[in-house]
């Protein structure tokens, strides 16, 4: 379908809230390689109304209605977690091109099953691991392979983001460890990604993952609800480069820090680091070498922005740096990152984390 625009359905279209609202939606309506043809919400009228609002031109409520529908190439899941393996799954049985929000699966199991079915297909899969298309990290990336700092000798990243005492009504249903969005598998998840995509992969950690709030809180409500998802998530080991590494990801009561990673080498220093809340949005690269007396801002080429400038800075614009890259690999047939497979190399390094502070052991990755 080389030159053709690619004919977008999104499930999870709502107009007024959620993350497709905050990313997706924006992202789509300024390439113009994407035509977003179809929404689907869990409800006609919310479906119409944000097809109205988005100017598309088929409103869904039943997302097994949507996959199928000929008019549409590629299907974009921005939903619960719980729900992205039936979706998904749906969607690839019909033969469509699949965009997923991280984390793939609620569990490996999941995230295995879909990567087995999207290779079967033969189609173009890609998962929403986004840092992975910021031009500050994809820079990052470069100066590493480039030397800028040396051997690589020690690396930390940090990670506190606010909201742990309190959730709405909406969101109560992330307590149950079982429904796989948490700190451990979104934040941690996201942020261990940014880490090995930039550093490299771990090849031994020891980890400890734990609940300092044991109890929510349930917004506009008398009730509180119990929980059984980590809130706080630490990583020590050492990667394949044999650096050594140290990850600490944490919910918090108030005032989070935003997001922070360091690399040590022998010939310099290179600091990342953004405030934003939202995921790696507007991220400040400094490096130092060896003699300078300060970490310095370091500049970003304008080729590592993929998008045009109609992208709105936050949310949207990594999410639209990994549409742009999955509009050329629907293009010309070929395969894109970050897919199905590398989706399911990070659920097994985060159920190689929750193992390892089970049992209190040192793991090796396999």
């Amino acid at each position: 379908m080389a030159g053709e625009q690619i004919r977008v359905g999104i499930i999870g279209a709502n107009a007024h809230s959620g993350w497709s609202m905050r990313a997706h939606l924006p992202a789509l309506l300024a390439l113009p390689e994407y035509q977003l043809t179809a929404v689907c919400t869990a409800h006609q009228e919310t479906a119409e109304e944000s097809a109205k609002h988005y100017g598309a031109r088929l409103a869904f409520h039943n997302y097994q209605e949507m996959v199928v529908h000929p008019d549409i190439d590629l299907v974009s899941v921005s939903v619960r977690v719980p729900l992205h393996h039936r979706m998904v799954m749906a969607a690839l049985d019909a033969g469509k091109h699949v965009y997923c929000e991280w984390p793939l699966g609620a569990n490996l199991a999941e995230a295995e099953e879909m990567a087995s079915l999207a290779q079967a297909k033969g189609v173009c899969h890609m998962v929403g691991l986004q840092a992975r298309s910021d031009p500050a990290l994809l820079r990052l990336q470069e100066l590493l392979a480039e030397k800028y700092v040396g051997e690589v000798l020690a690396c930390n990243m940090t990670m506190f983001l606010p909201g742990l005492l309190q959730r709405g009504l909406d969101r109560a249903w992330m307590a149950d460890r079982d429904n796989g969005a948490n700190t451990l598998t979104i934040a941690t998840g996201h942020a261990t990604d940014a880490l090995c995509f930039c550093v490299g992969e771990f090849q031994q950690l020891s980890a400890q993952s734990a609940i300092r709030v044991p109890v929510w809180e349930v917004a506009d409500s008398p009730n509180t609800v119990d929980v059984t998802a980590p809130d706080n998530v630490l990583v020590n080991g050492v990667l394949s480069s044999g650096a050594v590494a140290s990850v600490h990801v944490a919910t918090v009561p108030w005032h989070g820090t935003g997001w922070k990673m360091e690399v040590y080498g022998r010939e310099g220093t290179l600091v990342a680091s953004s405030e934003q809340m939202v995921q790696y949005a507007q991220i400040r690269l400094q490096g130092g070498l060896g003699q300078d007396s300060e970490l310095k801002e370091l500049p970003i080429p304008e080729r590592l922005t993929w998008v045009p400038g109609e992208v709105p800075l936050g949310a949207p614009f990594n999410v639209a740096q990994m549409y742009r890259r999955l509009s050329q690999g629907i293009q010309e047939g070929n395969g894109v990152q970050p897919d199905f497979d590398l989706a399911v190399r990070r659920h097994r390094l985060l159920d190689v984390i929750q193992r390892s502070s089970d049992q209190g052991m040192n793991q090796k990755m396999g």
